[in-house]
């Protein structure tokens, strides 16, 4: 199981962080991905980590706002979000597998997702 934190509301132009992390499992043997879903709109990748440790991809829309990390000891993946926009809210989900990319269906271990809503 996967378990994200971190989401709420903020004012455009703010900052959150989310966290993932898993049960029984240690994050350093996966690759870490987030993912996102607006009302109305289909899912959309938004940041992965290889599970090298240092292997990264964004999505063009949030390159240079977001950043995804790891740290072991706590056992946590992280996205810190700066520079939210309206257009960033949505539900955002924490996804883990093996392999590592842009798509949905390499990552086997979902988490349940955290509300983010960018709002003045």
């Amino acid at each position: 199981q996967w378990v994200e934190s971190g989401g709420g509301l903020v004012r455009p132009g703010g900052s959150l962080s989310l966290s993932c992390t898993p049960s029984g499992r240690a994050i350093s043997t996966y690759s870490v991905a987030w993912f996102r879903q607006a009302p109305g709109k289909e899912r959309e990748f938004v940041a992965a980590l290889h599970r090298n440790g240092y292997s990264t991809l964004y999505a063009d829309s949030v390159k240079g706002r977001f950043a995804i990390s790891r740290d072991n000891t706590e056992n946590t993946a992280y996205l810190q979000m700066n520079s939210l926009q309206p257009e960033d809210t949505a539900v955002y989900y924490c996804a883990a597998g093996r392999t590592y990319g842009r798509q949905a269906g390499l990552y086997d271990d979902w988490g349940q997702g955290t509300q983010v809503t960018v709002s003045s």
